[in-house]
């Protein structure tokens, strides 16, 4: 499918994937240090007064067009679920559309909320109204084989940005967090994806 949506013009291939930011965790890394001093993460604890999250979720899509790449993010309230999922394929689907492009070849592993029945059949739905309609964004799912992270090319992104973005002595807030991942990916800070609370 890979061959076949990159001899398309009018195709977009994207690497689909979410993963968790956190504010604590240090990731493992290797750093040049002067001679007998070497570079010391602390690891941080999180204080009684600090009422924000330990952690943040996002989804991302690694776009391929030729030779250039780029990530498109959303950061999540919560965690994915089904409903978000289905919001920020809509949101993939707007920008794809203002590219000019019809067909967005996606590419994700099988996490539950991937293969949810409400997120299949909103697909389904999406393309049959842009078959009828001839017009709109027709998604063309690809999912990869279970448990093979790595034949995903959004992985690695993820690695090496959570080196960047660290805080060797300190704590970020969740909007420094937020503001240092899309500065990493140079992209925008999107409004993030919420379900909205019921109201009584």
């Amino acid at each position: 499918m890979i061959r076949l949506a990159l001899s398309h013009k009018d195709w977009l291939l994207g690497f689909e994937d979410e993963t968790w930011w956190s504010r604590f965790e240090q990731p493992k890394l290797y750093a040049w240090a002067q001679e007998n001093h070497p570079l010391r993460l602390i690891e941080q604890v999180k204080l009684t007064a600090d009422k924000e999250a330990k952690a943040l979720a996002c989804y991302g899509l690694l776009v391929r067009e030729g030779e250039a790449e780029q990530v498109w993010l959303r950061f999540v309230d919560g965690r994915p679920v089904s409903a978000l999922t289905i919001e920020f394929l809509a949101w993939l689907c707007d920008k794809t559309q203002a590219l000019g492009k019809r067909v967005l070849a996606l590419v994700w592993d099988n996490a539950s909320w991937h293969r949810s029945k409400a997120v299949r059949a909103w697909v389904r739905l999406r393309n049959q109204h842009v078959k009828r309609a001839g017009q709109g964004v027709r998604l063309l799912i690809c999912p990869l084989p279970t448990k093979s992270p790595w034949l995903n090319p959004i992985e690695p992104k993820w690695l090496h940005a959570k080196r960047r973005i660290l805080e060797p002595d300190g704590t970020l807030s969740m909007n420094e967090l937020a503001e240092r991942i899309c500065a990493a990916f140079n992209c925008t800070h999107e409004a993030h994806l919420s379900i909205p609370e019921k109201v009584s």
